[in-house]
């Protein structure tokens, strides 16, 4: 840390500058506040010692004309005769600190190790972000992203509830990353709730909170997601899995901005900007009675439909490239690239999962090649065709038949990392029915996965 003493007495500007410097510190001093601003101008200090009474320009202009020019510099005030009244105006004018001469050096040196530690912190916080952002951009050049791009900065800037759709994996949850980061509550939380992931019976009490003592297990009072987004954004991520209940009182929160913890009485008011998603189709879900009709067109004021990557033209190479780059860096070892062929045995294939299975996809690649190329032979396994033609084909349908569900169903379990439930959603089949014929083919998860 770089740290610049201003002060017109000599042996004050001595010895802080060696005891500092004993410490680990950069140090550079001067004698008034003209010299102090110049320096300032070619050397970035990250803490000021700036004296109150000095020759020409005093303590408080000197701190003034600091402020201007670098608001987010800390400067701790020094003097041995001021009152009450020239502290509380340093501090008014945006000082770290005011300490009183003679110098207490317990605290200059707490005062630059609590810097010091709030400037490692500032800068693990915004890698954070910088990452976070870094995860959650959305990739690609085709038609349909620009397009999606263009419109987000508007739907952001209002307060509007959206409605996003779109097949497992095409990155929902990416678009309303964005909605919330280019709104005006991106300082606030970012909340994920998704339903599909939690038993129904946990639901409420995991986006409401509970009091103590409102059900078995409940010894102490919690705040659900509803409470920790208050000020930001609720993302229900597959809002049609939300049983009709909880439907209910998620309306209520939209029409009054009013809820209860479950076991509670109190109703507490919360300011939450609702962004929802889905794969299903909620109009369908409402014919079957699987979902509100009044939330449906509470949620739907902004429609956006997130295409599936095999609509999204030239976009699989981009994003290729844009995960082999991305788990390098992840991952810390040294980039890994493509060959031709394989290159385009990916650009070919289908990707029922989409841009998740894409990913897990060069993730897995990543992780079991060796190589710094990929070549085709390590991408085959996972992109032949539900049938190749080169292959002998069963000369009796029942056969050709069972065969064609076999490498069917590996494919859609492949896609979806062997998760029953998922893989079922997937391919539009019940879950007991696929679990059966799962085990009436034999299929078995593969060692490698």
């Amino acid at each position: 840390m770089k740290i610049l003493i201003i002060d017109d007495e000599r042996n004050i500007r001595s010895t802080l500058t060696a005891i500092l410097e004993d410490e680990g510190y950069e140090v550079q001093s001067c004698e008034s506040g003209e010299k102090g601003l110049e320096t300032l101008e070619v050397f970035s200090a990250n803490m000021v010692l700036l004296d109150v009474r000095m020759s020409g320009m005093d303590g408080i202009e000197t701190l003034q004309k600091i402020k201007e020019t670098h608001p987010n510099l800390d400067v701790i005030m020094i003097s041995g005769n001021s009152d009450i009244s020239t502290a509380v105006e340093a501090i008014q004018y945006g000082a770290y600190d005011f300490i009183e001469k003679p110098l207490s050096m317990a605290k200059i040196l707490t005062s630059a190790r609590n810097i010091s530690g709030k400037l490692v912190l500032e800068k693990r916080i915004s890698h954070h972000e910088k990452t976070l952002d870094e995860a959650h951009q959305i990739i690609g050049n085709s038609p349909q992203i620009k397009e999606l791009k263009e419109i987000l900065p508007r739907i952001a800037m209002s307060e509007s509830k959206v409605l996003i759709g779109g097949e497992s994996g095409t990155g929902k949850e990416l678009v309303a990353y964005a909605i919330h980061h280019l709104s005006t509550r991106k300082s606030a939380q970012f909340v994920k709730f998704n339903s599909a992931a939690i038993p129904n019976e946990l639901i409420e009490s995991e986006l409401f909170g509970y009091e103590k003592g409102a059900f078995t297990g409940a010894e102490k009072s919690k705040i659900g997601k509803l409470e920790l987004a208050d000020g930001g954004t609720l993302f229900l991520d597959e809002i049609g899995d939300m049983p009709m209940q909880a439907q209910a009182k998620i309306l209520r929160v939209i029409e009054e901005g009013k809820f209860e913890r479950v076991g509670g009485t109190k109703t507490r008011k919360i300011d939450i900007r609702i962004v929802a998603a889905t794969h299903k189709i909620l109009r369908k879900s409402i014919k079957n009675r699987e979902f509100r009709e009044d939330l449906f067109h509470r949620l739907n004021v902004v429609p956006i439909v997130v295409p599936p990557l095999r609509e999204r033209t030239g976009e699989i190479e981009v994003l290729i490239n844009h995960f082999l780059k991305a788990f390098s860096q992840e991952l810390k070892i040294p980039q890994k690239s493509m060959t031709k062929n394989a290159m385009n045995l990916l650009k070919n294939h289908h990707f029922p999962g989409n841009v998740r299975e894409l990913k897990n996809l060069v993730e897995r690649l990543y992780i079991l090649v060796q190589s710094e190329k990929i070549s085709s032979i390590y991408v085959l396994p996972y992109v032949t065709s539900e049938i190749d033609p080169d292959s002998n084909i069963p000369s009796n349908f029942s056969k050709a038949k069972l065969r064609f569900e076999q490498l069917f169903l590996e494919k859609a379990l492949q896609a979806n990392n062997w998760k029953i439930s998922q893989t079922a959603e997937s391919i539009g089949m019940a879950q007991p029915n696929l679990s059966r014929k799962i085990k009436e083919l034999g299929l078995e998860k593969p060692e490698l996965f």
